[in-house]
């Protein structure tokens, strides 16, 4: 028996202010990356004995504790990953740790981000007082792929930091050891740095795996990767993610930099995280049975109703990226919404201007995810 349970939709009105609260009743929301399962029983029981036992207080300061014996553990049990507890300091959230990442340990000179990108992260160039600079993978490319010949030209013409996002958000992608392997040697060419966004990394579905960037040889002087298990787990309102930080010098760097800097994780998000690391194996396993089913009901659904979409193989995160140029809407979002009543995310805000994609969520039920497509296929060939 799955250990997966659907949220009833009042449940889901409760449980998540955003994507349901903050949407019209009678709309399906397909849009931000929350799910629509309840919480594994490991993480809502030591929520419950931790409130119970009055832990409201501050934080812990600093690198390792239980939280980084907790991620090492389940580093080395779901990626084959050795991670040095000592290794691991918290942070509030993913984007706030590449920030931070970014304010310290980056030159003061241009971002390099690929996009299509995870729409929040396209300001992180402007709020680190750097120029940011796009590396896009254009629409029609067979394989969304980082572009090595056009980092190599951007690093050369000055830029000195690349966000990565692996497993990528919006693409789905999952980049194989030979791809990071290649951006290392051009990175390390230039004397670069990475920040690794690897939120998603929990959620490589059946087929594929994940290889850390810093697991990769001649990562650790030049890199750290950004972790959480808020994606997996379901718990980003608890604010508690992980900067891993091999290299000794970035590690103090971080530790010491003002605590203004880096403040503002929860104590109700450490005790959530370790119980997702340490107890949570069996719920996530079963969540990525899940998923992969509902790849494919969804390859299904697109092949049946939407027949001239195209989806970029989904090998990882629970969001679809959807080509629906084929239909004739700019914005098929929009058009989804005011004809279907379903809510999707528009392609135009993870590659400004980018016309006809859609990103969809299918963390949900089955019978939801059938609903969000025959809704939004009807929209898009009536309107």
């Amino acid at each position: 028996m799955s250990l997966i349970r659907d949220l009833t939709e009042a449940e889901a009105r409760r449980a998540m202010p955003m994507k349901w609260g903050g949407t019209e009743p009678g709309v399906l929301p397909a849009w931000v990356a929350e799910m629509d399962y309840a919480l594994a029983e490991p993480i809502t029981a030591a929520l419950h004995d931790a409130v119970a036992a009055g832990v409201a207080g501050y934080p812990w300061f600093g690198a390792g504790g239980p939280l980084g014996k907790a991620y090492a553990g389940f580093a080395q049990r779901q990626f084959g990953q050795r991670v040095d507890p000592g290794w691991v300091l918290p942070v509030v959230d993913v984007t706030a740790g590449v920030r931070f990442a970014i304010d310290v340990l980056s030159d003061p000179a241009p971002v390099v981000m690929p996009v299509p990108a995870y729409a929040p992260q396209l300001a992180i160039g402007e709020v680190t007082g750097r120029e940011q600079w796009p590396l896009t993978v254009h629409p029609d490319a067979e394989r969304a792929e980082i572009d090595l010949t056009q980092l190599d030209l951007l690093l050369a013409e000055g830029a000195r930091t690349l966000l990565l996002t692996q497993p990528h958000n919006p693409w789905g992608r999952v980049f194989s050891r030979a791809e990071l392997e290649g951006i290392r040697d051009v990175v390390v060419r230039h004397g670069a740095r990475v920040v690794s966004d690897e939120i998603h990394a929990p959620l490589v579905l059946p087929g594929r795996e994940h290889v850390s960037y810093l697991d990769v040889e001649g990562t650790h002087d030049h890199a750290v990767a950004v972790v959480a298990a808020s994606k997996a787990f379901g718990t980003p309102g608890l604010k508690c993610a992980q900067l891993v930080v091999p290299d000794d010098d970035a590690r103090t760097r971080l530790l010491e930099a003002p605590m203004v800097r880096n403040d503002s994780w929860s104590t109700l998000g450490v005790v959530a995280a370790i119980a997702a690391y340490t107890d949570g194996d069996a719920w996530l396993a079963d969540l990525r049975t899940r998923l992969g089913e509902q790849r494919s009901l969804l390859e299904q659904l697109l092949a049946e109703h939407l027949p001239l979409a195209r989806m970029r193989p989904l090998e990882a995160t629970y969001l679809a990226w959807i080509d629906l140029r084929a239909y004739g809407h700019g914005d098929p979002a929009e058009v989804a919404l005011e004809h279907g009543r379903v809510r999707l995310a528009a392609g135009h805000d993870y590659q400004p201007g980018l016309p006809g994609h859609v990103r969809l969520n299918i963390a949900t039920s089955p019978e939801r995810l059938t609903e969000v497509v025959h809704r939004t296929a009807h929209a898009l060939t009536r309107a």
